[in-house]
């Protein structure tokens, strides 16, 4: 039995996390937490702009590092004594799965979601870099002395991809897919963790612990699956991720901050040298932002995130892809830069249009982003063995798997600066801004064309 699984039953080796979860610890598992690697993540907010309008949501990645890495050693204590599982997994893989959960945060930065979905390309994606940091440092020693693995097997389950599916075995498979997939062991950590430091109750309506209690084998494709005694939790989890996406992470005042923030790194990536901060603290990271905007059209949106006084941009239009689609189906997953060259157009439609000086800067355009979320549907194994969807067993599943998900919870939106808004929308009316900006796509589709 792996060392994690005998500490959940050892009162003296757990540690208490929000909300009253014990983690149980090993002697290695503490070596790895003590890695320079881990402790910055406990200078990183899990959530960044979310906690500009839900103030207790300031809680750190290391802390959802223990959440999921304590959700991981839930799941293997699960399968423990199960003859199929032990039969597709074995300590070597265990241990990359242990370690995978611990290190899965490992390649991220200050604010990194944002600035991933900006798509700069000499960046990557945060995954990409935890091997990086595993060579350049004292995790690399943890990892040899103490663990039955090594950094490739970590890699293999974090990265799936990077990995010919020839070398996928069916342990890999499935424990990749209880890594990432429509119910894994982050998301059953992010939700419950994010809404209780929001004050929101959305995120927590599901039984996370009946939920893993009902997780099994899928017969025919040997990935992650839930039993039918925790479709409800299933289905609560999912409507639950719908709620805090729609609520929480694309809440308007949020979306205001983070397009602020995204057109701020936009302006000044070559002073910034992004590379050069990927392994700052946040706070660090924040005061080399605002050094690198004084003097610049950026110094107004760095001030007014992080300055002395908070001064966010104000929502002038808003698509869904429902009623509004005529705008979100145009713009939703179009590149950053290209969202960046619309609203320096729209910017010189609205001066022209209302009289008022609008600057290029003073537009910002709020989209979906080109990197879809994960597919919310998965698969609920009867008790008499037949196979079902979830959207075919629960009709919230199916209501929300009809469309893609993040055209449900992620809008289309237009900010202003705050001054600049109230005095445009006081010379035009909400038509004419829908017909300026449907004629600014329009143009720039033509001059790209």
């Amino acid at each position: 039995m792996l060392p994690e699984i005998q500490s959940l039953y050892q009162t003296g080796s757990l540690v208490r996390i929000p909300p009253a979860q014990d983690v149980p610890m090993s002697d290695r598992v503490r070596r790895v937490l003590d890695t320079s690697p881990i402790r910055r993540l406990a200078s990183i907010t899990q959530l960044g702009m979310v906690s500009l309008v839900y103030p207790g949501a300031t809680h750190s990645r290391f802390e959802h590092t223990l959440g999921v890495y304590g959700n991981a050693v839930g799941v293997l204590a699960r399968f423990a004594g199960d003859a199929g599982f032990e039969s597709m997994v074995d300590d070597r893989l265990a241990d990359a799965f242990v370690l995978a959960a611990l290190l899965h945060d490992v390649g991220h930065w200050p604010f990194c979601h944002p600035i991933e979905d900006m798509r700069i390309a000499e960046l990557g994606e945060h995954e990409t870099r935890i091997g990086g940091w595993i060579e350049r440092s004292e995790l690399a020693n943890c990892i040899r002395d103490d663990w039955a693995c090594d950094a490739a097997d970590v890699l293999s389950l974090l990265c799936p991809g990077s990995v010919r599916p020839s070398d996928h075995t069916s342990g890999h498979r499935f424990l990749a897919s209880c890594l990432s997939g429509p119910i894994d062991v982050d998301k059953l950590d992010y939700l419950q963790r994010d809404s209780l430091h929001a004050g929101v109750p959305y995120g927590r309506n599901f039984d996370a612990g009946r939920l893993i209690a009902s997780l099994c084998i899928h017969p025919q494709t040997g990935a992650l699956a839930v039993g039918d005694k925790g479709r409800t939790a299933a289905e609560m989890m999912v409507f639950s991720r719908y709620i805090m996406f729609s609520e929480v992470y694309w809440h308007h005042t949020v979306r205001a901050a983070t397009a602020m923030l995204q057109r701020c790194v936009f302006l000044l990536q070559h002073r910034l040298d992004l590379e050069s901060t990927l392994g700052m603290k946040e706070a660090e990271w924040i005061a080399n932002l605002r050094r690198s905007a004084e003097g610049s059209v950026a110094e107004p949106l760095a001030e007014g995130l992080f300055g002395s006084r908070r001064r966010l941009y104000k929502r002038a239009a808003e698509f869904n892809a429902v009623d509004g689609d005529q705008v979100h189906g145009r713009l939703a997953r179009k590149p950053y830069w290209w969202l960046v060259a619309l609203a320096e157009r729209l910017a010189g439609s609205l001066s022209s249009k209302s009289g008022v000086v609008v600057h290029a800067v003073d537009v910002l355009v709020d989209a979906p982003p080109v990197k879809l979320e994960v597919d919310i549907n998965m698969d609920v194994i009867g008790r008499d063995g037949t196979t079902r969807t979830l959207g075919d067993v629960s009709p919230v599943a199916s209501a929300l798997a009809s469309q893609q998900f993040d055209n449900h919870v992620k809008r289309v939106r237009v900010f202003l600066r705050d001054d600049v808004r109230d005095e445009v929308l006081n010379k035009i009316s909400a038509g004419e801004l829908t017909f300026l900006i449907m004629e600014a796509i329009d143009a720039l589709e033509s001059e790209l064309a």
